[in-house]
């Protein structure tokens, strides 16, 4: 009864070999390892900020952009770059000038921009295959520009976190103390915004729009179960979405699904394994 099984494994096994020699799945695997690197120091502090939300409207409101893009005939990636910096910057001013709470106007905002891309989208003519490839994503489809743009936001996004990380801490921790203290807080809040606006760009490419949330906030979130120190926690949460990018690659390689939910699904069950075994476990101990 369980040869069936067995030869199935080893045809897979084989399978995977046999793809791991294409360079798109060596690319693949690069930028999982890199965007899952990026999702996992960014997620962090988006978890702690509670602003997954905000990484929300941004993925969200990036169809705009694409659907721009593709009826510019341009380059939708070069369109979805300054589209979602724009974006990410205007949305943030928003929720500083107005008496609105931040989820209404990400409400209003992302509702418009969703509004304006269905449009857009409407206007296209012909073969929308770019369009549907940033709605589900592709990382198959990552080319040597991609891992580029996004090695030098993972290496941007390093250094400005890490050399202000004690800011960073507290601005998190604390805004109101970190104002005190003379910490220039709006230039950090903009400049994080920037750069996690960039990210989301850079991601929608491997796991599309739908998706891209939950990239940045599910290996945060894990980590978050599993250990409640700062330090600890920001590098568990990188671990957990690079080793998880990767897990989610080899899947959709070797049973043939698509990439970006096969990586989400991945982080996903993860999150569920690690919240019975830590929260569950205990609770049973």
């Amino acid at each position: 009864m369980n040869y069936p099984i067995a030869e199935l494994a080893i045809a897979n096994s084989q399978d995977l070999v046999s793809l791991l020699q294409f360079p798109f799945m060596q690319r693949a695997l690069i930028g999982a390892v890199l965007m899952g690197i990026l999702g996992g120091l960014l997620g962090s502090f988006v978890t702690l900020r509670q602003l997954s939300f905000f990484s929300h409207a941004v993925g969200h409101a990036a169809l705009v952009g694409v659907a721009l893009g593709v009826l510019l005939q341009l380059n939708p990636t070069w369109m979805l770059l300054p589209f979602t910096l724009v974006f990410g910057v205007v949305v943030l001013y928003f929720v500083d000038k107005t008496d609105l709470g931040s989820d209404s106007v990400l409400s209003i905002v992302l509702s418009g921009a969703l509004a304006i891309g269905v449009i857009l989208s409407s206007l296209i003519q012909g073969y929308r295959g770019n369009l549907m490839g940033v709605l589900f994503g592709d990382i198959l489809a990552i080319d040597a520009t991609d891992l580029t743009l996004t090695l030098l936001i993972l290496v941007g996004s390093a250094i400005f976190l890490f050399s202000t990380l004690r800011q960073q801490i507290l601005l998190t921790l604390n805004p109101d103390v970190a104002k005190v203290q003379g910490i220039p807080v709006e230039l950090y809040r903009y400049a994080f915004v920037v750069l996690l606006s960039l990210a989301v760009a850079v991601a929608i490419k491997a796991v599309g729009v739908l998706l891209v949330n939950a990239f940045l906030v599910i290996p945060a979130a894990t980590a978050k179960l599993m250990s409640q120190h700062f330090s600890r926690f920001l590098w568990m949460s990188v671990i957990v979405g690079s080793i998880s990018s990767i897990v989610g690659i080899l899947v959709s390689g070797i049973f043939n699904l698509a990439s970006g939910p096969s990586i989400v699904l991945v982080q996903f069950l993860l999150f569920i394994a690690v919240f019975v075994i830590i929260k569950l476990g205990w609770q049973t101990a």
